[in-house]
């Protein structure tokens, strides 16, 4: 067995790795609000999701061709460049998980892979026009159009059941939740898994494996769906509960509003090749939900966080893919040996230090600490 194959192997390998990590940092974009309104018990609400990421997988891959021959010259790519952005894309998974924040794991894929391909090919090698196209424009427009969405179908929820008695109400949007936040699942496999048998799809296509502008084989679409099912089975509850209930004080309407709102953005997206970010959709939806019910009430604090990590995760996976391609690129072998290495360190580093403060399905729903002035407080009584 010759060093490519070695290598492709290696990538294969950790680009599923990072499929995991994103399944499991994804899952509260699905089951968030569910799990916060008591509409599904935590276990049950994983294995839903998991379940239904895998089935979504199989259901389109524009999106894998977006990235397998879209954002980076798939004629310059080398396995080395795939792996160093796998691994900045990990990394920052890995990094926003342990602090609770839900941050964009398309993005951390993108970026790692843009500035590991920047270092190793030259800026002719990233095509910033599809970058623009299909990454930025689409991270910019939607969450905004999913938080709108959701403040609409938030306020016809209330206005339609305004003279309902609250626990009949209540009872059935939490049946209603369990379709919704179903549906955002499957649509989280069709979005998301794909850009895993992106990346492999791409690095077959380097080695002429695959000829360029392939699609992804069946073993990898089935690969990549079965690892992000796992990862969202394990459950990312430090993300669950920050967007269950760090955001807004969210009740069975509105979870059923921000679910709806959310799966049909991201079912219209992967219908068209967009890759765009579901945590940002997600979070969008929720937003607009607490700001469709009256009285209004946002913790914009927590938003401010998320925002601020979403503009961060691009350039910063960038910065960790670019450092990996540099070790890689002038260390050879010994470089791809030391860059793993030192990642599976840091890897370490972090799931011992998330440890001493665990977040479990036991403990997801406990309040989440915020800072809440009494006014708000109290119109939330």
């Amino acid at each position: 067995m010759d060093h490519i194959t070695i290598l492709v192997g290696v990538v294969i390998a950790t680009a599923l790795a990072f499929d995991f990590t994103n399944g499991f940092h994804d899952t509260a974009n699905a089951m968030a609000t569910s799990i916060a309104t008591r509409a599904l018990r935590p276990r049950v609400a994983v294995l839903i999701s998991g379940v239904l990421n895998i089935a979504g997988a199989f259901l389109s891959t524009e999106v894998a061709k977006t990235i397998s021959g879209g954002i980076v010259d798939d004629l310059l790519i080398t396995p080395g460049m795939v792996f160093a952005g796998l691994i900045g894309a990990i990394l920052w998974n890995l990094t926003t998980w342990l602090v609770g924040l839900p941050s964009s794991s398309s993005h951390a894929l993108f970026g790692g892979l843009i500035g590991a391909v920047w270092v190793g090919a030259g800026q002719h090698g990233v095509h910033f026009d599809k970058v623009l196209e299909k990454i930025v424009i689409p991270a910019l427009a939607s969450p905004l159009v999913a938080c709108g969405a959701a403040l609409l179908a938030t306020y016809l929820a209330y206005r339609l059941t305004a003279g309902g008695r609250d626990s009949s109400v209540n009872r059935g949007f939490r049946l209603g939740q369990i379709a919704s936040a179903s549906l955002v699942s499957l649509a989280h496999g069709t979005n998301d898994a794909q850009k895993t048998m992106g990346v492999i799809t791409l690095t077959l296509i380097s080695v002429n494996a695959l000829p360029p502008g392939s699609g992804p084989p069946m073993w990898v679409i089935g690969a990549s769906g079965l690892a992000i099912g796992l990862g969202t089975y394990l459950g990312g509850w430090r993300i669950i509960r920050t967007m269950g209930r760090g955001l807004t004080d969210i009740r069975a309407p509105q979870g059923f509003a921000a679910e709806s709102s959310a799966a049909t953005v991201i079912l219209t997206s992967a219908h068209l090749g967009f890759a765009l970010s579901t945590t940002q959709v997600c979070s969008g939806s929720i937003i607009g939900a607490g700001l469709g019910r009256k009285p209004a009430h946002v913790r914009w604090g927590t938003a401010a966080r998320m925002v601020l990590a979403w503009g961060v995760t691009l350039p910063a996976s960038a910065a960790v893919g670019a450092l990996a391609a540099t070790v890689i690129v002038y260390g050879g072998t010994i470089g791809t040996v030391v860059t793993a290495l030192v990642a599976a360190a840091v890897a370490t580093f972090i799931v011992i230090v998330s440890r001493r403060n665990p977040v479990t399905a036991r403990n997801v729903n406990d309040e989440h600490t915020v800072t809440v002035r009494p006014s708000a407080a109290k119109a939330n009584v």
